[in-house]
Formats: C-alpha cells, sequence, structure tokens
C-alpha cells in the first residue's frame, strides 16, 4: 500500500509537513533530490519568526531543540551607505524575535524527527502524470516510479515539477542577481571583519546595488553582491565565477563597486567560493488556480519570491496550514482540506510576493539606504502603536 501523502522535496518546508504529519499519525513519504542526507547544497543562515517559522516549530515539539542552535545574537542588523557611513543600527533583542540558524542544521533536525525509512534519496522528480484511476504516478530520472498517493505535495522549489499538473504560471526573472561568496575564518581579512562587523546583517546600499555581509553559525560570513544584470549574465559568460581573480576584478571595476568606501571593496577583495544566485518570483496575479484532487504547491514551488526575510517562515506556515487542514478534516476528505488549505495560503503566498517585491525597490533604490530606513521606521512606530 503507497502512504498516504507524497512529500516531493526534503527541504525545511517539506520536512516541516513530514514532520507535522508524523506528529498527527498520518502516513507520508518524502521525495529527495540530494543522494543522502549530507547535502552539499549551499545554504545560507534563516532567521525563524515568532508567528510563523517558530509557531510550525511548536507544533512540531521541535522548538526545544532549535533553542539549542538558534542564535539570538545575530538578530542585530547594520544598514550603512556605499561610503561605509552606518546609518541604521538594531540590536539584538530590540523587540525583533526571529532568531538564526543555519539552514542546514535546521534540516538537519527536521531530518532526525522523522524516521530515516521516509526519505527516498536520489530521487529526482522528472514529471508528474494522472492515471485513469485519478491516482498521480511520479516519474523519476533514476527511471523508478511511484503511485497510489491520496495527495501529492510539491515541495520541490521554485522549479517546481509538480507546478505544471496544477498550474501554467512560472517564475519570472526580477532582474536582480546576486553574487554569493564567503569569508572564512582563516582568511587574513577576518579579523578586520568581526571588529567591524560583528555578529549578524550588514547591508551596504546605494548606485542601485547593495552588499550584504551574514554571520553564518561556524563563525565565517557570507557575502552578497546585489546587482541589475542579464538572466543570462553568469551562463552568458560574461562572469567566470571559478575564476576568483577576474571575478574579484570585475565587481572592484567602476561598473559595479569601484567607487564605493574601501571598507566595502575589501569585503569583495577577500572573498572566495563565488557563485550565482538569479531572483525569480511568481506573478502575484497568477497565484491561484481550481482546485486539482490529489495535488498541491508549498513554499516557494507556490509563491516563489525574491528576498524579504519571510521565505522559509511563509513556507513552514504553509507546512503547518496543509498539516491542520488534514487533521482537521481527516485522510478520507483530503480535497476538502486542499482547498481550504489553498485559500490560506493564496493569501499569504500574494502578500509575501508583494513585500519581496517592495522590499527590493527600497533595497535598490537610487538615493541609497535613506528609503529603506523610512520604511523601517514607519513599521516599527505602527507595530509599537498596535501593542500600545
Amino acid at each position: 500500500m503507497a502512504p498516504t501523502v507524497a512529500i516531493v522535496g526534503a527541504g525545511p518546508c517539506g520536512l516541516t509537513l513530514a514532520r507535522l504529519l508524523e506528529c498527527r499519525g498520518v502516513d507520508y513519504v518524502v521525495y529527495e533530490r540530494d543522494e543522502s542526507e549530507v547535502s552539499n547544497r549551499r545554504g545560507g543562515s534563516l532567521d525563524i519568526h515568532a508567528g510563523t517559522g517558530q509557531l510550525a516549530l511548536k507544533e512540531a515539539g521541535l522548538f526545544d531543540e532549535f533553542k539549542k542552535h538558534a542564535r539570538y545574537e545575530d538578530t542585530s542588523f547594520t544598514i550603512a551607505n556605499q561610503q561605509g557611513e552606518r546609518v541604521f543600527r538594531k540590536n539584538a533583542g530590540q523587540g525583533r524575535d526571529a532568531p538564526e540558524i543555519d539552514r542546514i542544521l535546521l534540516r538537519q533536525i527536521l531530518l532526525d524527527s522523522i524516521p530515516k525509512e521516509k526519505v527516498r534519496w536520489n530521487h529526482v522528480l522528472k514529471s508528474v502524470t494522472l492515471e485513469q484511476d485519478g491516482h498521480h504516478i511520479l516519474q523519476f530520472t533514476n527511471g523508478s516510479s511511484a503511485s497510489g498517493f491520496k495527495l501529492v505535495v510539491g515541495a520541490d522549489g521554485a522549479w517546481s515539477k509538480v507546478r505544471p499538473s496544477i498550474t501554467p504560471a512560472k517564475p519570472q526573472y526580477s532582474g536582480n542577481h546576486y553574487i554569493e561568496s564567503r569569508i572564512n575564518p582563516e582568511s587574513p581579512h577576518y579579523p578586520t571583519m568581526v571588529s567591524k562587523i560583528g555578529a549578524g546583517s550588514f547591508m551596504s546600499l546605494g548606485s542601485s546595488k547593495e552588499i550584504v555581509t551574514q554571520r553564518q553559525g561556524n563563525g565565517s560570513y557570507r557575502i552578497y553582491l546585489g546587482v541589475t544584470v542579464p538572466e543570462d549574465f553568469v551562463r552568458g559568460g560574461t562572469v567566470n565565477l571559478e575564476d576568483t581573480e577576474s571575478t574579484r576584478r570585475l565587481f572592484l571595476s567602476s561598473e559595479y563597486f569601484g567607487n564605493w568606501a574601501e571598507e566595502l571593496k575589501d569585503l569583495i577583495r577577500y572573498s572566495e567560493d563565488f557563485r550565482s544566485w538569479p531572483l525569480y518570483y511568481m506573478d502575484p496575479e497568477t497565484l491561484r488556480w481550481d482546485s486539482v484532487p490529489g495535488l498541491t504547491l508549498v513554499g516557494d514551488a507556490a509563491h516563489v519570491a525574491v528576498p524579504n526575510g519571510e521565505g522559509v517562515n511563509c513556507a513552514m506556515a504553509d507546512a503547518l496550514s496543509l498539516a491542520s487542514k488534514i487533521a482537521t478534516y481527516g485522510t478520507d476528505a483530503l480535497n476538502r482540506a486542499v482547498a481550504e488549505y489553498e485559500e490560506d495560503m493564496f493569501r499569504r503566498g500574494v502578500e509575501h510576493i508583494k513585500d519581496g517585491l517592495q522590499m527590493a525597490t527600497l533595497i535598490r533604490h537610487k538615493d541609497g539606504p535613506d528609503a529603506l530606513i523610512s520604511f523601517f521606521e514607519t513599521a516599527m512606530e505602527n507595530a509599537a502603536q498596535a501593542s500600545a
């Protein structure tokens, strides 16, 4: 007998759903593209919010384990202009309950909470087809297939292979790229970073570009160079990220960050292991469909957005909402559970996408950080008034 629910994707969203179904006694299986739980994929640090990600972890019985590894000191946040002048600072503990945790570590906490036999590694989904009996067949690139599930949940990210069976909508390129790199504790520049940047995140804005620095759980710093470039900027050969020196020279040129403060250019001079992260989002107008029996989407598969600090939290809220609806209506009324979950998800997803687009506009504003700071200050004032 096939499990009741198939979850495609073992990221934080898919594994949160798996754990919540485990707690509720619903049979499931997770299919994951990685060859094993020792993943080679990179993942930065995630801030887990009280009303969404943390709530899901509490419902999953994992909040105490999360707190053992959560970095509350890394909630500090600084904004500077391109001359390196610090113009905004929010210290850790100043009313923001969003501790950081490395994505890989969060994934491991979730993996450790479900039986190992529930995860099928090395299963890259190729396609989803519909059987005559109404069930869906999952076809994998390793030649295997699986079917008989009452529900298939696509938790397989922005380029979901489950999505085409539900909606023709596809992610679209935002026009922006992050070029990601890192500075490790072994770097000669590391002591300077510790003294000047310290814990948390540091964002420098100017000339419609950005440099973001974020401390990781092992003490290293992840660097993101935010630039507006064509979609094929890397694939088309404009930059060869495997050539570290030429990549540094390109981004230190006048076309990119050449006229920025020396302190900020040092973040490029000492960066290593450059990688590309083009930013995509779903058109919020397309985030609605007639519910398809036996199929649904969660997380980025449903509503990928440009970064706004809410991505994993919105995804974990999806997992909690879907698991709760399944628990309410039971596995014999999954279509009703899914339909109600999707109505909840559509509202949350549209807001998430629009927030991401607004944040991108503020971050890349031609006047530098002033627009973003004004936004933050207004948000803090509104929050203070709401709590008064």
